[in-house]
Parts: C-alpha cells; sequence; structure tokens
C-alpha cells in the first residue's frame, strides 16, 4: 500500500492554517488564489502593487489589503513584520508577483520590452520573478522554522519548465524560479517548510492580454491558447489542492508533464520544434 503518511499531515498543517499572504493578490491567479484561501486561512492578507486593486479583493472576501512592491526586499520584509504583530505568525506565504514584457524587436537578449513600458525588462523580470521568491524565504525562514514550520507556495510558470516563445527574460527567470523552490525545498524540508511551486501554462489574466472576468477561453497572444486557457479560479483551485496533498510541483496543464519528458529526452529535438512552432506563429502573425 502507498504511504499516505506525508499525505496527510500536509493537509492537517495545511487545514489549520491561520494566516495566509498572497502577492500579486489584485487580479488573476493572486486575485483568485486569495479567494480561494478565504475558506481555508484565518486571516488573508492581499498583497499588491496597485493598492486599489488589493483593497478590492480584501473587502470581498474580508481579508487585509497591503500595497507592496515585492522588488523592493525592505517592503516584503516590512509586510512580513507587521503582518505578524498584528495578525499572527504567517503559516503560508504565496508569491504569485510576476512580469513579462516580451523580446523587443532585437531578439532575445532586448533590453526593452515589446509589451509596456521598462528600462530594462531583465532586470525587472530577475527581481519580480525570482528575487521576490528569495526575499519572501529570507524574511520567513528564521521565523519559521523555530516555530516548527510553514508554507510556501511559489508561482513559475510551464516557461520554467520549457520556454515561452517570444520572451527570453520570462522564460529564464522563471526557470530560475523553478530552480529556487527546489533548492527551498531540498533545504529546508526537514526543517518542517513545505514548497509547492505551480507552473502553468494560459491562464486568463492580463499577463496574456486578457482583462479581468473576461471569461474567454481562447485568445491572447503568442500561442499561448495552444493547450487552451484556464480560468483563474481554476487554476487557483488545482494550485490549493495539490498544496494541501503535499505536491511540490502543481502542473494545472497536465500536458507540460509530457513536453517537459520530450525536453529531457532529446533537447535537441524539442529546440528543433520550438524553432518550427515559432515559424509557425510568426507567420500566423504576418
Amino acid at each position: 500500500m502507498p504511504d499516505t503518511t506525508d499525505r496527510a499531515s500536509s493537509s492537517q498543517a495545511f487545514d489549520a492554517t491561520r494566516v495566509a499572504v498572497v502577492t500579486g493578490g489584485g487580479h488573476g491567479i493572486g486575485r483568485a488564489l486569495s479567494r480561494r484561501l478565504a475558506s481555508v486561512a484565518d486571516a488573508v492578507v492581499v498583497a499588491d502593487l496597485e493598492g486599489g486593486a488589493a483593497e478590492r479583493v480584501a473587502a470581498d472576501i474580508g481579508g487585509h489589503a497591503y500595497c507592496l512592491d515585492v522588488a523592493s526586499e525592505a517592503d516584503l520584509a516590512a509586510l512580513v513584520a507587521e503582518v505578524e504583530e498584528t495578525l499572527g505568525p504567517i503559516d503560508l506565504f504565496v508569491s504569485n508577483a510576476g512580469v513579462g514584457y516580451g523580446d523587443a524587436d532585437d531578439g532575445a537578449a532586448s533590453r526593452g520590452g515589446r509589451l509596456g513600458p521598462v528600462d530594462d525588462r531583465w532586470e525587472a523580470c530577475w527581481s519580480i520573478n525570482v528575487m521576490a521568491h528569495v526575499y519572501a524565504a529570507r524574511a520567513l525562514l528564521p521565523r519559521m522554522i523555530p516555530r516548527g514550520g510553514g508554507a510556501f507556495i511559489n508561482i513559475a510558470s510551464a516557461a520554467g519548465l520549457l520556454s515561452q516563445i517570444g520572451d527570453a527574460a520570462y522564460s529564464a527567470t522563471k526557470h530560475a524560479a523553478v530552480a529556487f523552490a527546489e533548492s527551498l525545498a531540498i533545504t529546508h524540508g526537514d526543517d518542517g517548510i513545505r514548497v509547492t511551486v505551480a507552473c502553468p501554462q494560459a491562464v486568463a489574466t492580463r499577463m496574456i492580454g486578457m482583462p479581468d472576468d473576461s471569461g474567454a477561453a481562447d485568445g491572447g497572444f503568442g500561442g499561448n491558447d495552444v493547450d487552451g486557457i484556464l480560468p483563474p479560479e481554476t487554476a487557483a483551485d488545482l494550485i490549493v489542492d495539490g498544496a494541501r496533498d503535499g505536491r511540490f510541483l502543481v502542473l494545472p496543464h497536465p500536458q507540460v508533464a509530457t513536453y517537459a519528458q520530450r525536453k529531457a529526452a532529446d533537447h535537441d529535438r524539442w529546440i528543433a520544434g520550438m524553432r518550427r512552432f515559432r515559424a509557425r506563429l510568426a507567420a500566423s502573425d504576418d
């Protein structure tokens, strides 16, 4: 019979969550995660760079809003200190905030982005897609470990296992986010730290060019809808259920597992296939 002890322990710990924090909680997957966690946690802190969006979600779920720039280690440390002082120990921290700008006309190494103004998209992606996860762990591990543990849910992307055509900075930093989550789980699993990393493909959010509550099941840009576009609520449910079951890797689009296996089995063939896919996307845009 399979050993279900670890999963049972994880489920019990998750169900005992008192305080949860969600970054990027004002929109998209973060908003859906905040809503889902409100049914589990005693208190949910909705943190977002757009303070008004955080306030709207918090009001909707009876949570607590916090205006936060996750690229600032000082701001993230201040959030952790304030939440623990006013609401109690943080049991679950969801690092969801992320950005992507697309390659500009000069290609993969371009400083600028195709979508939205940015001085250096590599720096922006590195700060938000990677270092924000590091800052959260840096602030929380010294607090969580002495009291017996805690949980992190880090939202990465299928691009962190595969690649996002047309966005090298996003792909590279999401790979780094997955690698950091792996290191976090390996290094601190015996300290009672539970880590889940989610790697969705397309979800109907602003990240793929869809407004909140669009309800769309196709569209977006850059071939995002190749395997279907999930509603944020579906993605959030799958992520929370996976974390509750004690799973490290959650793939809301199960096809990603097959793609990752093909990539590992023959990297050269995978690169060739991705080049063909890129050419098809470019032709369809003409």
